[in-house]
This record gives C-alpha cells, sequence and structure tokens, in this order.
C-alpha cells in the first residue's frame, strides 16, 4: 500500500475527532440538525457531498506538466467541490444521499465524470489549471477564491448538458436585473421583439426569435451564484460572522470556500462557533473511469467525521456560493438577503440591488471571452489578492 492510500485512510480511520454532542443547531448547507439525535444523519450528509483532494499519478497537465496538484491544488479543489455540490443539487436535488452499497445513478456518474483528473472532463484539475493561464496564474501557483470562481464560470460555458448559468458578482454587489437576464435570456428576445414591432418590422424579429435554440428559451436556467468576498484586513472583520452563519442557513446555500492563508478550504455549515468544512489536504492516487464510464467513487466521499474550525481563524478572502434551481428559488433567495440585511447584530457582507448603480463596472464592457488573456487587466478586476480589492469594514 503506498503512501497516499496510507495516508488516506490514516485519515478515514484514526486522527480525527468525533462529531460533537452539543445541543446547539448544527448547519450544513441549508439543513438544520440536532447533533444530539441526528448524528447519524449529519455524518450521512456531510458524506454525500463530493469531496476533492489532492491527487497524484494523473496525466501531465497540458501534455508536460505535474502530474500531481499535491501543494498548490487545493483552492483548485475546492472550488471542484463547490461547482460539484452545484451539480447534485441541479441534477439529483439537496435530499440525495451517496450510499457506498447501491448501485449508482447514471446522473451522479456522469457529474463524477466531469472532473476525472484529464483533459477531456469538463471541471478537470487539468481544465481549471489551463483556463487560468488565460487568467495570469501559470500551472502549479495558488489560486484565491476570486480567481478560481471566475475560472469556473468560464468552464460552465461548455457544459451543454448541465446548463448552468454561473454568475460571479463583482464589487460586493448582487444585480437583480443582470441575473435575471443572464438566466432568461429570451427577455432580451422579448425586448428586441417590441422594439422591433414598435418600428414596424416584426418579421424579422419573429425569424431570429423562432431561431432560438428551444433550450434557450427555457424559463429559467439554473443560476449558481459566487460571490467574492474580503471581510476583513489580515483577519475576519467579527462584525460579519453572524451574518455569515446565516448564509448557510439559506436554502439555496452552496457553502464557500476560502481558508487559511494559501491552505484553502470547503466551508459547508456550522455549529457554535465553530465552522464544519470538507479538507482537500490529502493525497490520493488518480482514479481511471471504467470501460463503461462507472467510477470508482469511494474516495470522493469523506466517510471520516468532518474537520471544524473556530470561525475567528478564518481567511477574510472567501467566496460565498448560492443555488437557484428555479426563478421562485432566486426570488426567495433575494427575500431573505434581504430580511438579513435589516437584522441587528451583524453587518451585510454584500449588496443587494435591484439594477445596476451607475458607479460599476460592467464585466460586459472589458469584453472578456473564454480566450481572454489581457492578464493586467483580468487580475486588476478578478484577483482576490489585488491590492486595490475593495474591504468591507465598519
Amino acid at each position: 500500500m503506498d503512501a497516499a492510500t496510507l495516508t488516506y485512510d490514516t485519515l478515514r480511520f484514526g486522527e480525527f475527532e468525533d462529531f460533537p454532542d452539543t445541543s446547539e443547531p448544527v448547519w450544513i448547507l441549508g439543513k438544520e440538525y440536532n447533533a444530539l439525535t441526528e448524528k447519524d444523519d449529519i455524518l450521512s450528509d456531510v458524506t454525500s457531498r463530493l469531496w476533492f483532494t489532492y491527487r497524484k499519478n494523473f496525466p501531465p497537465i497540458g501534455g508536460t506538466g505535474p502530474t500531481s496538484d499535491t501543494g498548490w491544488g487545493c483552492m483548485l479543489r475546492c472550488g471542484q467541490m463547490i461547482l460539484g455540490e452545484a451539480l447534485l443539487c441541479r441534477h439529483l436535488g439537496r435530499n440525495w444521499r451517496w450510499n457506498r452499497d447501491e448501485k449508482q445513478r447514471e446522473e451522479y456518474i456522469s457529474i463524477l465524470n466531469a472532473f476525472i483528473d484529464k483533459k477531456d472532463s469538463y471541471y478537470s484539475i487539468h481544465q481549471i489549471a489551463q483556463m487560468g493561464v488565460g487568467e495570469g496564474k501559470p500551472i502549479g501557483q495558488w489560486y484565491g477564491p476570486n480567481t478560481v470562481a471566475q475560472v469556473l464560470k468560464k468552464l460552465a460555458v461548455f457544459d451543454t448538458w448541465s446548463r448552468l448559468v454561473v454568475h460571479v458578482a463583482m464589487d460586493n454587489t448582487v444585480v437583480i436585473e443582470e441575473i435575471k437576464r443572464l438566466c432568461m435570456p429570451w427577455l432580451d428576445a422579448a425586448e428586441a421583439c417590441g422594439d422591433a414591432e414598435a418600428g414596424g418590422d416584426l418579421n424579422g424579429c419573429l425569424e431570429g426569435a423562432c431561431a432560438m435554440a428551444e433550450e434557450e428559451t427555457a424559463l429559467w436556467r439554473p443560476l449558481v451564484l459566487l460571490i467574492p468576498l474580503r471581510l476583513g484586513l489580515s483577519d475576519i472583520n467579527e462584525a460579519y460572522i453572524e451574518t455569515l452563519k446565516q448564509c448557510f442557513m439559506l436554502p439555496q446555500s452552496l457553502g464557500v470556500i476560502g481558508g487559511k492563508p494559501n491552505s484553502a478550504h470547503y466551508f459547508i455549515g456550522y455549529v457554535g462557533e465553530e465552522l464544519i468544512y470538507l479538507d482537500p489536504h490529502t493525497t490520493q492516487p488518480a482514479v481511471d473511469p471504467c470501460e463503461d464510464s462507472q467510477v470508482p467513487d469511494e474516495t470522493y466521499h469523506c466517510q471520516h467525521p468532518p474537520c471544524r474550525m473556530h470561525i475567528c481563524e478564518l481567511d477574510p478572502s472567501i467566496a460565498a456560493g448560492f443555488f437557484c434551481r428555479t426563478e421562485d428559488e432566486f426570488d426567495d433567495w433575494c427575500m431573505r438577503i434581504r430580511r438579513l440585511s435589516c437584522r441587528r447584530g451583524g453587518l451585510p457582507m454584500f449588496e443587494l440591488v435591484d439594477s445596476q448603480p451607475c458607479h460599476m463596472v460592467s464585466v460586459d464592457v472589458l469584453n472578456l471571452t473564454p480566450d481572454f488573456s489581457d492578464s493586467d487587466r483580468l487580475e486588476r478586476f478578478f484577483d482576490s489578492e489585488d491590492e486595490e480589492f475593495e474591504i468591507l469594514s465598519l
């Protein structure tokens, strides 16, 4: 048995503190549990999340690059985990549970294949690392949460099965109008028809509308909303702690990616003053799919009690994620966020507005495409380690 497998088995069976017996509520991605009576349910929920860790002995990235991401790929793996959770919600639902002894559903196998460590998987370490090169991040360099969010946004365009809209809200601001136009592209076509009808050119508009693909006229494309934030300078501003906790209570929650400096984690909930997280810092051998596309999946699920850390230890640079399958779910999320902003005892982490404020620079102005390679401009707008990143403070 090689060292990586030994490390995995040790982590799995020997060195993790059991989940605490506490009367305080436990929140995991929008679901509340009682640790005294529902510990098995908590562990089942945690185990059912996709757990992406360091891997070794995968095909070289770019053909000649590294064959392991140990030491540099932790934030990339956390990005995989938060997007993997979105895909589980999209195709299987939040209540789906993984059982190692059951035959897995085809949708689950398709999701897992999208993350296998090879160049032609939609969200593989290969795709994320190589897309990052276009953003000024050489292969093997550590990412911040902001950067990985932008990479996932670009890669999701090619996933025609899931048809997600991945939106990265910049400047600590979520613009409702902008999101609805992205998730309901037929709105622009309808407006164009209205303008054409007023101008007497309705025939051409109708032809254009008929030419839209059927999936483009769907009422709502499922939304993955990623919000990069910096909640302090070197340490998290305690004024945001209660608000951060509330995010894990929302039914649309995908969790948070962040951690400690140069050590990323995927945070999925909290209990008391401790955050609950999945840790990617375990090196496991790369997995090859079987000939029938089935994937040996045991190592993609964390089967030990989840890790915990005090919330004050969190690095202030994070990205919070939310998933809205329908427009009603998005409207419900907006309502809940507005209620949170009116509560006392914590500061809002971001602003929710109906339309884009005039002082904001639209991402469209940058004319970004998947081939965009102007790393200087890209880092100015998207790199979470940028010194000019707006700091939220009292």
